[in-house]
């Protein structure tokens, strides 16, 4: 009974918190429309199904070699740049890191900065951004520009003349004093704003908010861990791998109180199934790195979520890495197609490219495992994803114990494992084509060793607790792939080497195109069968998303360069010098000697310094939007 009447009043809760949600979906049903435009550009990821496909077929494989830049633009800023504009209409919305600028530029004039937005922002928060001072772009919805600061403050801006509507504050503090941060791109979904955080280096514990569109109010808050009242988790009927997840699954596989300090931060991408009104994301690694300090599966951190959009409540969960021992954070995008043959049945999917080398495809309804296959063959630290439904390890990636840091344990350097902490792709989002019926996904082709040690949580103070270097595959004489996907078969169907990871989101288009940005800076855009066809280098290396538009009836080419990120990282926190590398430790590992200069510049940044340092010789510090079209 107990049981029951929490269940009853989570429900009940959740659904008052988001009364009035559902005479006004307007702004959904608004964005729906605009997104079906190919003129126009008006979420991150393209459409709420996140495929990065622009329908424009001006520009095609047999002209794409005659692309020219027609202009360009700085954001004023030295660190890397994430994410992409949004173009509506005649104005396009460009966006930077630290410190969040945002402006608007007309594009019937020369790109004429229309308005600028500028926050004045607590410089402490740069110190908290683990993995650079990025923001992956703002979000458009019922006239507003959504921009989620790196302070956590979440602020809508009226479209027309940048003055802010509302504001609200998605953490608890914005100094930078519990750790938490703001670097994903929100998304309008009905009434309301999605938002996650970031921070799981920080003991930060993740959740993802909807606050209503229209004045900023909390609707309702999901935590990745906790008490089912906390993660909105209805003990019954959220369901994982077709089964009840029970009472409190949120904390009965952490131990003791260390769920609330366990990560599973949201700083990934967010999709969204109108018809079943649901929205799916995923949960980052939990806290700390050392896996010997939390036993238990830690759920739900490494997890895709489906939930309800008005509610927040779970249907479904799918948790990808039991005790993650890599930090293979589970945020990357969920891509979503209808009617995709599977196994001889057609279903509408959910298909996801995780940091841990396995690519899912998934059936979106219910959450039922349909494919796990890796998607780059380097990935060695399990054999494969057991597929069987009646055994015990159903859904579960079988470890291999070579590469295993808990079983290896604690200060035991584990060597060799692939992919490294920054996983077989991270954020950088993959395109699916529907006239091919195949993904297009960027890749990191990087191993690494991996050393944990003891740590002790501070509030607002790095929780990491684990010494990383990383490096080529075994044999292997480039840092990336482009490579072309078959969900349905779980297979790779071509490869495309790179020499540095492919840090960019894609694009494909109608024009049987695929564009893709490089770390050295280059826009590339091959055919279907990953033949180059052209390649430009702009000012810096390129982290952003390929975006396209149309305007005066002519097909524009849009991305953002500005190296940076995780793996640019080197660059733009200035740690290949010995002297910023060895302050970074010192604020970072609790006082762990690291070893000799060499040592210590490797494994600055997370382990990325050391793996990228060549990335210095290609490119520097950017920070400009890049504009190409067809010659007039």
């Amino acid at each position: 009974m107990r049981v029951l009447a929490k269940t009853a009043y989570l429900l009940t809760t959740a659904a008052l918190m988001s009364f009035g949600a559902v005479h006004m979906t307007s702004a959904n049903e608004e964005l729906i429309k605009m997104a079906e435009n190919p003129k126009d550009w008006v979420m991150q990821t393209g459409d709420y199904a996140n495929t990065r496909f622009s329908k424009l077929n001006q520009i095609t494989k047999d002209n794409v070699k005659n692309l020219q830049v027609k202009w360009s633009f700085s954001t004023g800023v030295l660190r890397g740049h994430e994410g992409g504009p949004l173009i509506i209409g005649d104005v396009m919305y460009v966006h930077a890191p630290f410190p969040n600028t945002v402006y608007a530029l007309d594009l019937n004039n020369d790109g004429k900065i229309l308005w600028k937005y500028e926050p004045k922002q607590d410089p402490n928060v740069i110190g908290i951004m683990c993995c650079d001072t990025v923001n992956r772009g703002v979000a458009y919805g019922d006239g507003k520009i959504i921009l989620n600061q790196a302070d956590t403050t979440v602020v809508a801006l009226d479209a027309k003349t940048g003055k802010v509507v509302w504001s609200v504050k998605n953490g608890e503090q914005t100094d930078g004093g519990k750790g938490e941060s703001g670097t994903s791109a929100p998304v309008v979904v009905k009434d309301k704003v999605l938002v996650g955080v970031s921070g799981a280096e920080f003991g930060v514990r993740g959740w993802l908010a909807a606050y209503n569109l229209a004045d900023g109010k909390l609707a309702w808050k999901a935590y990745s861990e906790g008490p089912d009242a906390d993660t909105l988790i209805d003990p019954e009927k959220t369901t994982h791998l077709g089964k009840p997840v029970g009472k409190d699954s949120g904390t009965n596989t952490w131990e003791g109180e260390q769920w609330k300090t366990g990560g599973g931060t949201t700083w990934g991408w967010y999709s969204y199934d109108p018809k079943l009104n649901l929205v799916y994301y995923g949960t980052g690694n939990p806290s700390t790195w050392n896996p010997v300090q939390r036993p238990g599966d830690n759920r739900w951190s490494m997890t895709i979520m489906a939930r309800d959009a008005d509610t927040g409540v779970a249907k479904w969960l799918y948790q990808m890495t039991p005790h993650d021992e890599w930090d293979f954070d589970g945020i990357n995008e969920m891509i979503l197609v209808d009617g995709m043959e599977v196994n001889g049945a057609k279903r509408d999917v959910l298909v996801h490219f995780d940091r841990n080398g396995f690519a899912y495809t998934m059936d979106r309804a219910n959450g039922e495992l349909l494919v796990a296959k890796k998607y780059d063959p380097a990935v060695n630290w399990a054999t494969e994803v057991n597929m069987d439904p009646s055994s015990d390890q159903y859904g579960r990636p079988q470890v291999v114990a070579k590469y295993s840091t808990q079983q290896n344990g604690e200060d035991t350097n584990t060597t060799g494992i692939c992919p490294a902490a920054l996983g077989t792709k991270d954020q950088q989002p993959a395109a699916y084509s529907p006239k091919t019926g195949l993904f297009y996904v960027p890749t990191n082709h990087v191993c690494m060793d991996y050393e944990p040690y003891k740590v002790s949580y501070t509030a607002g103070q790095p929780y990491v607790g684990a010494t990383v270097s990383m490096y080529p595959p075994p044999g292997a004489d480039h840092m990336g792939n482009f490579i072309a996907w078959d969900a349905a078969k779980g297979e790779i169907v071509w490869s495309k080497p790179e020499k540095f990871s492919v840090w960019s989101g894609a694009l494909a288009t109608d024009g049987d195109v695929v564009f893709y940005g490089t770390l050295e800076g280059y826009i590339k855009a091959v055919d279907h069968d990953g033949n180059e066809l052209y390649k430009f280098k702009t000012p810096s290396g390129i982290i952003g998303n390929v975006t396209a538009y149309e305007h005066g009836g002519k097909q524009y080419i849009a991305v953002l360069s500005g190296v940076g990120g995780w793996a640019g990282i080197g660059l733009a926190g200035g740690l290949l010098s010995p002297d910023n590398a060895a302050a970074w430790h010192g604020a970072v590992d609790q006082g762990r000697e690291q070893g000799d200069e060499t040592a210590v510049v490797g494994t600055a940044g997370l382990g990325a310094v050391g793996g990228y340092a060549a990335l210095a010789d290609y490119t520097t510090l950017g920070g400009q939007l890049t504009v190409f079209g067809l010659p007039d």
